[in-house]
């Protein structure tokens, strides 16, 4: 079984800016869908997808966390006193 070749062996050189569009979705932003451009999106922990046509984009804010300590999650809607049930 042989490897997978890596670009010095295909004789290419790392050129993120000669990689073409990279879409992301962010999260203080409208994102419309590349694929059908609707700004309807259903969000998950790594990855948003298009809820009309389930296009899916990486979520920017996931790959710039450092990966060395446990995730933790904060709710942007999270009140600042605990909500307790009667």
């Amino acid at each position: 079984m042989t490897g997978i070749p890596t670009l010095s062996d295909l004789k290419m050189k790392h050129d993120p800016m000669g990689r073409g569009y990279h879409a992301v979705y962010r999260e203080q932003e409208v994102n419309h869908c590349p694929g059908c451009g609707r700004t309807h999106w259903i969000i998950g922990r790594m990855s948003a997808e298009c809820a009309f046509c389930s296009t899916a984009l990486p979520l920017a804010e996931a790959s710039m966390h450092s990966h060395s300590g446990p995730a933790i999650i904060h709710h942007r809607n999270r009140m600042s006193t605990p909500a307790w049930a009667a």
